[in-house]
């Protein structure tokens, strides 16, 4: 077998993936960088071409891009080595990890890297490493996790200008929308995929 059919009989062993399933969550290869499909919005058309309309996140740089895909568009499945990791510390852009297993082997990553994750990280939150062409190259949180309220100003009862919500800052500096009941050194749990609150925990949970 030649090098040519030898690349080839390469590609057909990986995982491939039509347009159509560029789903939600799925990771895939596109431009030869790993890729995390954030949305699927809709079929639509353009110029009688079936069109997927996507936002996609480079896990390497962070980045969050608008992308069409078009049918007939195949992409490589994204093969990447995940393993669990807690946060230690951030300084100066910078953000440390340490594995759970070996707590003495960290590594770093970049503000840009971390993107919005950065927001709901508190120390010894637990994330997950991912590993790509044996290179750790980003983390991904929880879909939920578990919050202090730092301040949170009382509620105005009948109050419905914003939907019967307010601003509250949590623990790690991030503000989120709670709902009146919501008080300052309450424990709630937020979605960091949408970034919303979900609910108030009670006393023991």
């Amino acid at each position: 077998m030649g090098r040519a059919d030898e690349a080839k009989a390469g590609f057909l062993e990986k995982s491939m993936l039509s347009y159509y399933e560029l789903r939600k969550g799925v990771q895939f290869i596109y431009e030869g960088q790993p890729y995390e499909v954030l949305e699927f919005r809709q079929m639509g058309k353009s110029q009688d071409v079936v069109v997927a309309q996507t936002k996609i996140r480079n896990l390497i740089t962070g980045r969050v891009l608008p992308k069409n895909f078009h049918q007939g568009e195949v992409f490589e499945e994204a093969d990447l080595i995940k393993f669990h990791a807690k946060f230690i510390y951030a300084n100066r852009g910078k953000f440390v990890f340490a594995y759970t297993d070996n707590p003495g082997k960290r590594f770093e990553l970049i503000e840009e890297q971390v993107g919005d994750a950065a927001k709901f990280l508190k120390l010894n939150q637990e994330v997950e490493g991912i590993i790509f062409q044996d290179k750790i190259i980003n983390i991904t949180l929880p879909v939920k996790v578990r919050l202090k309220v730092k301040e949170s100003p009382p509620g105005v009862k009948g109050d419905r200008s914003q939907g019967g919500t307010k601003a509250a800052t949590l623990e790690t500096g991030a503000v989120v929308q709670v709902p009146l009941f919501v008080e300052s050194g309450n424990t709630i749990e937020v979605n960091t995929e949408t970034g919303e609150y979900t609910r108030r925990l009670e006393k023991g949970e």
